[in-house]
């Protein structure tokens, strides 16, 4: 009903009513009992899903998610259970007409987010909803009524009593939904962020060099660039990377005898962090990856101009090379501005790449190990060269690059590690 009313086509449909769920599935052939016992069946009908729910009032909660126990009510006694005003009404789909019991209408128009009846009670319930506050504040640019805020910042130190899967699907939803600067912000001022990334709140009084950052401190670049992110533009990795891509300077933050401010290692030590938030958040292993590489990667396109062909050809055709870009130009745009790396990458990725794409290397691991190699971190430094000397023309058959590789990189002694 709230999107409906600001003009937004929904992404799903709620469905409340009176019937049981029992009724529900008699009425319709094909169901799945999903949480009959709260009253919940999940209709299949025309190749989409529909969730249809008994109207209820919930009884007491012991997990901050669950009720013990559920009472089948009216329409006004459902609402009331619910989390906030601007998501309590109903829209009767025979006359049209919207049902309001909690003043949901008029918090809309005002652009505000109310909790229903007690905050305090409201919260208690489930502890998510301090999240997803801050998230419709942030998306829809809203207000925080006052005693819902006090609640959230009175409630915020046991947001981590909830799962952790359910925190990070909120991190996300408000990293990627629009408005990512104002949703941390918020979440700071509430004392939520300490509570789920205290790395990011730790950022914050951490100086830069006036130089290169002339917008501030730590916190204020991660800001800046949070602001940058676009509702269904930049997804899920991406997103996470622009958070976290200085997660390591305050560890890695020295002065210098000369008074250089330096933070020298921060985006391997960065990488090592965020795979360990993304994996605190649940995030799947394939987005924590990504996350670290771009974290570890997202000042290598400096070297771009000064790489051999060969080099840039293989930067530049790396999986995930436009996300990477593209935090560099968020990176860069939010500190000196200079986006001369930048252009120049992209400049070189049309033109080197558009026509001719890498060819497969002429050497593979399984190759370095039939000429008694051991895996290690030796091998990748072998097949990036030989790959580098194939791009460049000096090696043209898999023969020759089993020579080349014979007559300069000898292998370790067995004994040796590798």
């Amino acid at each position: 009903m709230r999107d409906l009313e600001l003009g937004i086509d929904p992404e799903d449909y709620d469905i409340a009513t009176s019937a049981a769920a029992s009724a529900v599935q008699r009425i319709f052939p094909r169901t799945v009992p999903v949480g009959v016992q709260f009253g919940v069946v999940l209709v299949l009908e025309g190749g989409e899903q529909f969730q249809v729910a008994t109207f209820r009032r919930d009884g007491v909660y012991l997990d901050h998610r669950h009720p013990v126990e559920v009472h089948f009510a009216d329409a006004r006694r459902d609402a009331e259970r619910r989390d906030f005003t601007v998501n309590g009404m109903f829209l009767d789909p025979e006359t049209g007409v919207v049902l309001d019991y909690v003043g949901g209408r008029a918090d809309l128009a005002a652009g505000i987010i109310r909790a229903i009846g007690d905050p305090y009670a409201r919260f208690d319930e489930d502890r998510l909803r301090l999240l997803r506050a801050v998230r419709f504040a942030a998306r829809f640019g809203w207000a925080i009524e006052a005693a819902t805020w006090q609640a959230i910042q009175s409630l915020a130190a046991g947001i981590d009593g909830i799962a952790w899967e359910r925190i990070g699907e909120e991190v996300v939803k408000i990293l990627t939904e629009g408005h990512a600067r104002r949703g941390f912000e918020l979440l700071s001022e509430a004392g939520l962020l300490q509570a789920v990334l205290p790395e990011i709140e730790t950022q914050r009084g951490v100086e830069q060099s006036p130089e290169h950052h002339p917008e501030g401190d730590v916190f204020t670049h991660t800001m800046l660039c949070l602001d940058k992110l676009e509702r269904a533009r930049h997804g899920e990795a991406l997103a996470l990377a622009v958070l976290l891509h200085d997660v390591a300077k305050p560890a890695c933050a020295a002065r210098q005898p000369d008074g250089r401010i330096t933070f020298y290692e921060h985006c391997e030590r960065g990488a090592v962090v965020a795979a360990e938030i993304c994996q605190r958040l649940r995030r799947s292993r394939e987005t924590g990856d990504l996350v670290a590489w771009l974290v570890e990667s997202h000042l290598r396109h400096v070297d771009a101009p000064k790489m051999r062909v060969a080099k840039l050809k293989r930067f530049l055709a790396q999986p995930g090379i436009d996300d990477l870009l593209e935090l560099t130009r968020i990176d860069s745009s939010s500190a000196s501005g200079n986006l001369e790396a930048y252009h120049f990458c992209r400049a070189k990725q049309a033109e080197l790449l558009a026509e001719e794409p890498l060819p497969e290397p002429l050497l593979r691991g399984r190759d370095l190990i039939a000429l008694g190699h051991r895996p290690g971190p030796r091998f990748r430094e072998i097949l990036d060269h030989a790959f580098d000397a194939q791009l460049e023309g000096e090696l043209a058959t898999p023969e020759a690059a089993r020579a080349w590789v014979q007559g300069r990189y000898p292998p370790a002694d067995p004994g040796a590690p590798a």
